[in-house]
């Protein structure tokens, strides 16, 4: 008589073995996926609590453009993160900075960020640069802190290159602190106006390392 082994069930492949010990490493890395970078992170909190307080401030100052001027925004197209478009809204008024603080919205929407190079118009030559596209347009930088200042005409997109090729959290945190004192210091000391007849004085620019000008470079005034 002969007898016949039966089947047994069937064995799990080799590799199944391995697969609890895979699971967490898949698991942290969909978790990860989902979490926002820090600076992302940054900007969607203190954005909108940012946001929160400078909403009636925000809202008085609409309505009054509304009755004055009956214009209340203007909309601007400009380049974000990875070269795509986007339509920017601000406040038709710069007093008090209250056409930055009405971008805080797109900054909450993750188009914008709270530092960063400014944002350029579609078009523009420079919006086709590698090192600003990696990066959101922002609300404040290096170069928009010096906008007043006798820079040379391609010194700020050095700024605003050597920010983005080494910004950190806390670089960002002490460019935000500058820029909330920057309009205490220009209500405090505003700049004369030259007097008519009165002669210029050339002043000496202090340029980047990467700068392919001259040293002692003369800004003119």
């Amino acid at each position: 008589m002969r007898f016949t082994r039966r089947p047994g069930p069937p064995t799990a492949p080799a590799d199944r073995r391995t697969a609890p010990a895979r699971r967490p490493a898949r698991a942290a890395l969909l978790l990860g996926e989902r979490l926002p970078e820090p600076k992302r992170a940054l900007d969607a909190t203190l954005g909108a609590v940012l946001l929160a307080l400078a909403a009636p401030l925000l809202a008085a100052a609409a309505a009054a453009l509304a009755l004055r001027e009956g214009r209340v925004l203007v909309r601007q197209e400009v380049t974000g993160l990875g070269g795509r478009p986007f339509t920017l809204r601000s406040l038709n008024t710069r007093h008090l900075r209250l056409d930055l603080l009405s971008r805080l919205p797109e900054v909450v929407r993750g188009r914008l960020s709270l530092v960063g190079p400014a944002p350029l118009p579609v078009g523009h030559p420079r919006a086709r640069a590698a090192w600003r596209s990696a990066v959101r347009p922002g609300l404040t930088g290096p170069a928009q802190l010096r906008r007043g200042s006798r820079m040379p005409w391609d010194e700020p997109a050095l700024l605003d290159q050597a920010y983005v090729e080494g910004h950190w959290l806390g670089g960002d945190l002490a460019l935000l602190a500058r820029s909330c004192a920057a309009p205490a210091r220009g209500r405090r000391h505003p700049r004369k106006a030259p007097r008519p007849g009165s002669r210029t004085v050339r002043e000496h620019v202090t340029v980047s390392d990467t700068d392919h000008r001259r040293q002692r470079y003369i800004a003119a005034p």
